[in-house]
C-alpha cells in the first residue's frame, strides 16, 4: 500500500476505532500531532508506535515543534527559543548564532526521533518584516541572507538527527496582516518586491530541501487564487523557476484563507490540482471520511515517492541521546538563548 495525499489529526491520546480505519486507507499518509495528543514521553512513544502498526508501508507522524510558541510537545522535551531569538545572536556574532541554529535544529529533531516521530514542520523561513503577527517572533530575521544562513544551518541540524526539513510558508506570509488561519490574508506586493522573500528557498533548495509548506495568502497582482492552489505559484515558480523537486504540502484544509474555495473535498481536489503533494485536515476531524472517500480514484506515483522521502531515519535512544555530550551542549545552547538576560543592579 502506497501513502496517499492526506494527513490527518487525532482526538486524543490513543487511536480510536474509527481513526485506525481512516488510517488504513490508502488516501491517507499519516498523522499530525497536537498538544491535545500528548501527555508524556512515554504515552506520546506508545502513540507513534501504534499509529506505525495500523500498515505497511509506516504512516508518517509530523508535528509543529519549531520552538518558541510553536511547541506542542511540553516537559520533558526542552523547551526551544524562539526563533527570533537565534536570529538576535547574528547582529553580535553571526557565527555563534548559525552554530545555535544548528544545535538548535539538530536537538528539536533528535528527541522527536527518539519518540517515533518523522518530521517538524520547520523552518519557518517568513522574514520578521513586522506585519504578520502569526509569524511575528516565529522569524529568525528580517534580512533574507540571515535568514537563508540560519535556516540553512538549522535544517543541517535536523538532517544530522535524521528529519527532513519543510520550509514554510512558500512564498511569504510576512506580508499580510490578516492571520490566513481565520481569514482571507492578501498581501499586494508585486513579484519584484517578493525577491527578498524567495532568497531563503533558492539557497535551501540548493542546499537539498526535502519539503515545502505553501501558504494561504492571495498575491493578487499575481494570481487571485491562494498560493496553495495557484498552479502559477506551485508549478511555475516553486517547480519550474526555483526547481525544486521535494514534497509539496498544503496547509490545514480547514483554515479561513481557503474557506473559498468550497466543502473540504472541493478544496483537497482543487490543492491536488495546482500541483500539491499532501494536504492536512488537522482539527475539523468529522470533515475526513468525505475527502477520504473523494480521494478513491486518486492516483500520483511520483507524489508518492517524494513524501517516502520524508520518513525519518536514524533510530535514536532517549536515555542514550540524553547522556551524551551533544545533547547537553545543545540543551544548554537552547537553555541560554530561552533565559531573559540577567538584570544589572547600580550600585
Amino acid at each position: 500500500m502506497s501513502l496517499g495525499p492526506l494527513m490527518i489529526g487525532i482526538a486524543g491520546e490513543s487511536l480510536s476505532d474509527e481513526e485506525c480505519r481512516w488510517l488504513r486507507h490508502p488516501a491517507v499518509c499519516g498523522v499530525i500531532l497536537f498538544t491535545r495528543n500528548f501527555v508524556s514521553r512515554k504515552q506520546l512513544c506508545s502513540l507513534t508506535e501504534s499509529i506505525r502498526a495500523v500498515r505497511t508501508p509506516e504512516l508518517l507522524v509530523a508535528v509543529d515543534q519549531e520552538g518558541g510558541r510553536v511547541q506542542r510537545f511540553a516537559e520533558p522535551f526542552t523547551v526551544l527559543p524562539a526563533m527570533r531569538d537565534v536570529g538576535l545572536l547574528s547582529a553580535s556574532d553571526a557565527e555563534k548564532a548559525t552554530v545555535a541554529a544548528e544545535k538548535i535544529g539538530w536537538l528539536m529533531a533528535v528527541e522527536l526521533r527518539a519518540c517515533g516521530v518523522d518530521m517538524s514542520f520547520a523552518p519557518v523561513v517568513d522574514l520578521d518584516r513586522g506585519m504578520a503577527s502569526v509569524i511575528g517572533d516565529r522569524a529568525f530575521h528580517a534580512d533574507a541572507e540571515t535568514v537563508a544562513a540560519l535556516t540553512l544551518s538549522f535544517m543541517r541540524g535536523m538532517r544530522r538527527a535524521g528529519m527532513a526539513a519543510t520550509a514554510k510558508h512558500f512564498p511569504s506570509h510576512a506580508g499580510a496582516l490578516i492571520d490566513s488561519h481565520n481569514a482571507l490574508a492578501v498581501d499586494r506586493r508585486d513579484y519584484s518586491q517578493l525577491y527578498d522573500d524567495l532568497i531563503p528557498y533558492r539557497r535551501l533548495i540548493s542546499g537539498g530541501l526535502n519539503a515545502v509548506m505553501v501558504s494561504h495568502v492571495v498575491f493578487p497582482e499575481l494570481d487571485e487564487r491562494p498560493a496553495s492552489l495557484s498552479n502559477w505559484w506551485i508549478s511555475e515558480q516553486l517547480r519550474s523557476e526555483l526547481r525544486f523537486s521535494g514534497a509539496i504540502v498544503y496547509d490545514d484544509l480547514g483554515m479561513g484563507g481557503v474557506s473559498s474555495a468550497g466543502p473540504m473535498p472541493a478544496r483537497m481536489h482543487a490543492a491536488l490540482q495546482a500541483g500539491c503533494d499532501m494536504a492536512l485536515i488537522c482539527n475539523d476531524l468529522s470533515e475526513i471520511p468525505a475527502v477520504i472517500e473523494s480521494l478513491d480514484e486518486y492516483s500520483n506515483p511520483a507524489a508518492q515517492l517524494r513524501l517516502m522521502r520524508l520518513r525519518g531515519e536514524h533510530k535514536h535512544d532517549w536515555n542514550s541521546v540524553r547522556r551524551s555530550m551533544q545533547w547537553r551542549d545543545a540543551r544548554q545552547c537552547a537553555l541560554d538563548i530561552t533565559a531573559p538576560p540577567a538584570l544589572e543592579l547600580e550600585g
